[in-house]
């Protein structure tokens, strides 16, 4: 993001149970659309894997013997998610991080992922990520995809979701405010001063839902 725009400073520190391993696409690594890192970073216990660069075998991630690991893809045999709410044993949720074709290669390729059970979320509403065309019903960005997940898996699951999702909806509302696509006073939690002044526009965004 436009260093005026920067959310950083923004970002909470979420203790949780569950433990996530995100799984990223070495094409999504660079990608300013990206948002699995994003979630990482307020997730402080994640790991991140990057998958498919050469000379860097993929591997699992660390599992212990006490965890039960799950993996977020919508295999045939997958299960709600919500089985595994108040688990006695903590979880480690893999999240690949990618396009669908990426992720079902990861699926397949990476030793022993086939076996590790696989969970869907509940339809919950549309996705709010409006940075990329989605082009599957039902289709989430990966931060939603996990915050929706935490909201299951953990105690205060609806207060770590809130509080996610409300870093997300500034991202997202920032980044479209500077393509031009959105009014000053429609940016969730308003815009920082030193945006207006470095990024001036000819023209007036027009408000969400309009045509513009």
């Amino acid at each position: 993001m436009h260093s005026t725009l920067c959310i950083c400073g923004l970002l909470p520190k979420l203790v949780t149970r569950t433990r996530l391993a995100l799984m990223v696409h070495y094409r999504e690594i660079r990608k300013p659309t990206n948002t699995g890192q994003l979630a990482a970073q307020c997730l402080p216990s994640s790991t991140i894997e990057i998958i498919g660069e050469e000379d860097h075998p993929a591997v699992l991630p660390r599992i212990e013997d006490h965890d039960e690991p799950l993996l977020l893809y919508p295999a045939e045999n997958a299960i709600p998610i919500e089985v595994y709410a108040n688990h006695a044993s903590p979880i480690v949720l893999i999240v690949p991080d990618g396009s669908w074709r990426q992720a079902h290669k990861m699926r397949k390729r990476i030793p022993g992922l086939a076996e590790i059970p696989c969970v869907t979320l509940p339809d919950a509403g549309p996705t709010e990520y409006q940075l990329r065309s989605e082009h599957h019903p039902g289709g989430l960005a990966t931060f939603e995809a996990i915050a929706r997940a935490m909201r299951i898996l953990e105690e205060h699951g609806p207060a770590i979701e809130d509080a996610m999702m409300n870093v997300f909806r500034i991202m997202v509302d920032r980044t479209l405010w500077l393509r031009g696509r959105l009014a000053d006073k429609d940016v969730t939690g308003g815009l920082p001063d030193a945006a207006r002044e470095q990024n001036p526009r000819s023209t007036p965004a027009p408000r969400r839902g309009e045509p513009g």
